[in-house]
C-alpha cells in the first residue's frame, strides 16, 4: 500500500495527486493508494482520500504503507523515517501558491543529504523514483544529528515568523478587498445620484457593480479558489450572488431605517450599511460559496 500525505496547510496541492494518478493510470502503481489530502480538494476513482484521519487510523496506515508519498512538512517525513519507511517527498512551492515560501525545498534536501528519503523535484519523473525506491535502502533514523537539529530549529523559527501571517492572511486580504468594494459600491452611488438617479435605483446599481468586484476578488485572492470545472464555478457564482442578494435586502432594510426613518445622512447610512453587509457577506462566502 502507498499512503500519500499533504499535510494540514490552509494551501492546496494538486499537483502531487495529479502526478500519482497518472502513475496509476500508466501501470506503474499497482498498489492500493490511500491519501491524506487535508485542504486539497481532489476527485479520483483511483484513489481513496480523506481530508483528515483520526490519529489511530493515520498511525495505522503509516505502519503498514510499504511507500510514503508525501509533501515537504518536517513532521510528515519525521513520522515516516521514525518508522523506517521509504519515503518519497516533494516540496510545495510557492509559485505554485501551494506555500508562502519554498522551505520546503531545504528540509527536503537535508533528509535527502543524509541518506534518508528520494525528493521528488521534477513531478513527470515520479515513475522512474518508484523504480528507484524498490531497491532504496534508507539510513535509520538518528533524532541526535546536528545537522537535523539545527534544520529543525531553522524551520521552526521561519513558522513562528510567518505563522501570524497564515493564520490571518484571509481575513487581512478580505479586509482589503472588502474596503476596495465599499470603495467601487459608494463611488458608483454617488456617480450616479448626480445624474440624478433615485437613491434606491442608485443603491441597486452600485451593489451590481459592488458584487462583480467582489467575486472576482474573493475567488482569486482572498479564498484562492482554484476551481476551474465550468459547472462548479457556475455553482460557485450563483451560490455567491445569491449570498449577495441576502445581504442587499439587508442593505436596503439598514438604508430604509436610517434615511426614511431616522432621517440620517444618506453617506453616514450608507457606509454603515456597507459594513454590516461586509461581515455578513464574509460569513457568507467563507461558509457556503468558496468552501474550503
Amino acid at each position: 500500500m502507498i499512503l500519500v500525505i499533504l499535510g494540514t496547510q490552509d494551501k492546496e496541492f494538486p499537483r502531487l495527486l495529479q502526478a500519482v494518478e497518472k502513475e496509476i493510470k500508466k501501470g506503474s502503481i499497482k498498489e492500493k493508494v490511500v491519501v491524506q489530502a487535508g485542504q486539497t480538494k481532489y476527485e479520483s476513482d483511483c484513489m481513496e482520500i480523506f481530508d483528515l484521519l483520526p490519529a489511530p487510523e493515520f498511525d495505522r496506515l503509516m505502519d503498514e504503507a510499504d511507500i510514503i508519498i508525501t509533501h515537504g512538512g518536517a513532521g510528515s517525513i519525521l513520522g515516516a523515517i521514525k518508522r523506517g519507511k521509504k519515503v518519497i517527498a516533494a516540496a510545495r512551492l510557492a509559485e505554485y501558491k501551494e506555500h508562502h515560501n519554498d522551505h520546503q525545498k531545504q528540509i527536503i534536501g537535508e533528509f535527502v543529504k543524509q541518506g534518508y528519503i528520494l525528493e521528488l523535484s521534477d513531478f513527470n519523473q515520479l515513475g522512474k523514483l518508484l523504480k528507484e525506491i524498490k531497491t532504496f535502502k534508507p539510513k535509520k533514523f538518528k533524532s541526535n544529528t546536528k545537522n537535523m537539529i539545527h534544520l529543525l530549529d531553522t524551520y521552526i523559527e521561519e513558522e513562528n515568523h510567518t505563522s501570524w501571517y497564515n493564520k490571518y492572511r484571509e481575513g487581512l486580504w478580505y479586509l482589503f478587498f472588502g474596503a476596495c468594494t465599499t470603495l467601487v459600491n459608494i463611488v458608483t452611488f454617488i456617480l450616479l445620484r448626480k445624474i440624478p438617479l433615485s437613491v434606491y435605483v442608485s443603491n441597486m446599481i452600485a451593489w451590481i457593480v459592488g458584487v462583480l468586484f467582489a467575486f472576482v476578488t474573493n475567488k482569486l485572492f482572498v479564498f484562492e479558489s482554484r476551481e476551474k470545472n465550468f459547472l462548479k464555478v457556475l455553482k460557485e457564482s450563483v451560490s455567491f450572488f445569491i449570498s449577495r442578494l441576502v445581504t442587499l435586502v439587508v442593505d436596503m432594510g439598514i438604508m430604509y431605517l436610517m434615511i426614511d426613518v431616522m432621517s440620517l445622512n444618506e453617506l453616514f447610512s450608507k457606509i454603515t450599511a456597507n459594513v454590516v453587509v461586509i461581515l455578513l457577506n464574509y460569513i457568507f462566502s467563507k461558509l457556503f460559496v468558496f468552501k474550503k
